[in-house]
């Protein structure tokens, strides 16, 4: 699945999309299987849809992507995938991009940092529970319980720094 050799590492140029799909697919239902839950066609599409790049993709384009075949569904069809998807902890929604990307770490709950290209929207999941861990903390002292630590952090990736450098 999305778990480079470094955690949070973009992937390189040539970076074979399928085999993380088809990671993603085998784990997913792996899971699901495990919790008694199903990994529907609808529901498998849409993670299906979230793993052809290491772009997240917001709910219309999803749709858009759904509907390019014969059978045309109402967004909430799709919404309804995404809820599944995220409760068990498949996919993590972006909420300063509006966008949802699949999990690299399924299936458990965890925190998570999201490094998101503000060039080429790329995104690299890191899982540093250091960083989870003094988020929790903060918020203890705030008198404040957290339900999902999760950061988001705008940058430059690596080929749009180096992009950047050559202008």
């Amino acid at each position: 699945m999305r778990q480079p050799a470094v955690q949070g590492e973009f992937p390189a140029t040539d970076h074979d999309h399928a085999a993380c799909v088809a990671v993603a697919l085998r784990r997913a239902e792996a899971i699901c299987a495990a919790r008694g839950t199903r990994l529907t066609r609808r529901r498998r599409a849409v993670l299906e849809i979230l793993w052809e790049s290491h772009s997240p993709v917001g709910a219309y384009a999803i749709l858009e992507r759904m509907n390019a075949g014969a059978a045309r569904l109402a967004p909430i069809s799709v919404y309804r995938a995404l809820e599944f998807l995220m409760r068990q902890g498949f996919v993590h929604r972006l909420a300063s991009i509006n966008t949802y990307a699949g999990c690299g770490w399924p299936g458990a709950p965890h925190s998570a940092q999201f490094l998101i290209c503000s060039v080429c929207g790329t995104v690299a999941e890191l899982h540093d529970e250091k960083i989870g861990d003094a988020i929790v903390s903060a918020a203890r002292d705030a008198r404040f319980e957290v339900d999902a630590p999760i950061v988001e952090i705008q940058g430059l990736c690596p080929r749009c720094r180096k992009g950047a450098r050559a202008t």
